[in-house]
């Protein structure tokens, strides 16, 4: 993933409304109307925030007759998972130095009673 395309994914990632339709998306295919039912706002206002997500690559919308269900996709957030690995594994690191300083404070603490 290039970096404009991970901005462009963080970018429409960080509104609370567009994570809940992703989150809504992770169920299955929905229509705007279906996916605004959850939220205070117009289907408009919905189909706004899809067409950043899709912007973002995050969704596709397809046809149905009249209905034009959006779908997640999954390739995205991989790629922003494979981005967030390197620094999973220094949080990692740091809390298993965490877990064995503690054990050692237990042991010194155990030792002395």
């Amino acid at each position: 993933m290039s970096r404009d395309t991970l901005s462009a994914a963080f970018a429409a990632l960080a509104d609370p409304t567009r994570r809940a339709i992703l989150d809504r998306l992770l169920r299955g295919e929905a229509s705007v109307t279906e996916l605004a039912e959850p939220f205070a706002m117009t289907p408009r206002a919905v189909s706004k925030h899809v067409a950043v997500l899709e912007a973002a690559g995050l969704v596709t919308r397809g046809r149905d007759a009249q209905r034009r269900p959006s779908r997640i996709r999954a390739e995205p957030l991989a790629d922003i998972d494979a981005w967030l690995r390197s620094y999973r594994r220094l949080w990692e690191e740091r809390f298993d130095r965490l877990d064995a300083r503690l054990a050692e404070q237990q042991d010194e603490e155990n030792g002395s009673k």
